[in-house]
């Protein structure tokens, strides 16, 4: 399974200095914290961080199709990263769970679709307005990009 997540913090700078690693190691220590050794062992089988946007925050994760419950239930207690020997407090909040990339990618075009519309929403002159429409328009997933469906689709159980 993957799992889509983003970085949640009150200061945005600081999901610039977040590493892959540093991603990793925290939700390992939360899983270990959450379900002991049993589900770190459980999770730690071909558990990878696929993906790191520092900029936006978003982070994919790969676990097995049958402990992707056992990561995503240790998600919420990851309350720092640690990254260049500093820590930085944040979050993890699960955006969705997926079969392969392609759909986490499919449904992060749609989420940043709304989250524009409601940026649009709050737009306090024109230029700001037609630079978020620009940025709406340009949202898609075109066919030159990863074609990465080697396992099934078939969602959560």
């Amino acid at each position: 399974r993957y799992v889509l997540c983003e970085v949640v913090s009150e200061d945005p700078r600081c999901r610039q200095c977040i590493e892959d690693r540093a991603v990793g190691l925290a939700v390992r220590d939360a899983v270990g914290r959450v379900h002991g050794d049993y589900g770190l062992a459980c999770c730690s089988i071909s558990f990878t961080v696929k993906y790191l946007n520092a900029y936006t925050g978003t982070v994919l994760l790969r676990c097995r199709k049958d402990s992707y419950r056992l990561l995503c239930s240790a998600l919420p207690f990851v309350r720092q990263l640690e990254s260049r020997n500093q820590r930085y407090p944040c979050s993890l909040n699960t955006l969705h769970v997926g079969g392969t990339i392609r759909t986490c990618q499919k449904f992060l075009i749609q989420y940043n679709r709304r989250q524009l519309l409601m940026l649009l929403q709050n737009c306090t002159n024109e230029e700001e307005r037609r630079c978020i429409q620009k940025s709406l328009l340009s949202c898609s997933l075109t066919e030159e990009q990863s074609q990465s469906g080697d396992e099934d689709d078939d969602g959560p159980e």
